[in-house]
């Protein structure tokens, strides 16, 4: 059985993570929620949920930014360095994406206006990199996605690839060359598995096999 880690914070509703553990198992993956460290597991992903705290990147908090959870950010940027030292496949996605991003040197815009559309499925489209991993995965290089976030990426992490923007330049996919799998995407995947976004996850499970 293949496992990875599928760390959330305590106000995590029940509602949302179910999502992320029908796509991973939808795949033939194992999600182990408690991990706390990568010991005996695959792979890693890095799910949605509330704002990275701003000082992880060094910024006061924005009035419109949740509170931070401090214990599911430190857990998580431990758990994604651990990956990336011993070369494990990462999927993060819409927070994790964030995260990874502040976590290697990067900044985030804590408020952008027009991204925060929960209930659209097919909000905007995407424009994805030639040549990059999201375009071998999809086959495409324009893509439509949801959008559900008020924050982004905005100084890209030393390191890191922007490999998708969407029309107004909002960052929507980073990947980090040189290891076995390291992707991020700023919308939900988890949230349309029953459509081409289940590429994202078995392409995760290709990796982690």
């Amino acid at each position: 059985m293949i496992r990875v880690a599928l760390p959330f914070g305590i106000g995590s509703p029940e509602e949302k993570r179910v999502f992320y553990r029908d796509a991973l198992r939808a795949v033939g993956i194992e999600p182990v929620e408690e991990a706390t460290s990568l010991a005996g597991l695959a792979g890693l992903l890095l799910a949605g949920g509330t704002d990275v705290d701003p000082a992880l990147y060094g910024a006061a908090r924005h009035p419109k930014t949740d509170q931070p959870d401090r214990a599911r950010d430190g857990l998580e940027v431990a758990l994604l360095r651990e990956a990336l030292e011993y070369d494990v496949p990462v999927l993060a996605i819409c927070r994790g994406l964030q995260l990874m991003n502040a976590a290697l040197g990067g900044t985030l815009a804590q408020h952008i206006e027009g991204h925060s559309l929960r209930k659209v499925r097919n909000a905007h489209s995407v424009r994805i990199a030639p040549g990059s991993r999201l375009q071998s995965i999809l086959g495409v290089d324009e893509y439509i996605v949801n959008s559900r976030h008020h924050q982004a990426a905005d100084q890209i992490a030393p390191g890191l690839e922007l490999t998708a923007t969407a029309p107004d330049g909002v960052v929507e996919a980073l990947e980090l060359p040189n290891k076995r799998f390291v992707l991020a995407v700023q919308w939900h995947p988890e949230a349309r598995i029953d459509g081409d976004d289940l590429r994202i996850f078995q392409a995760f499970r290709d990796s982690v096999a």
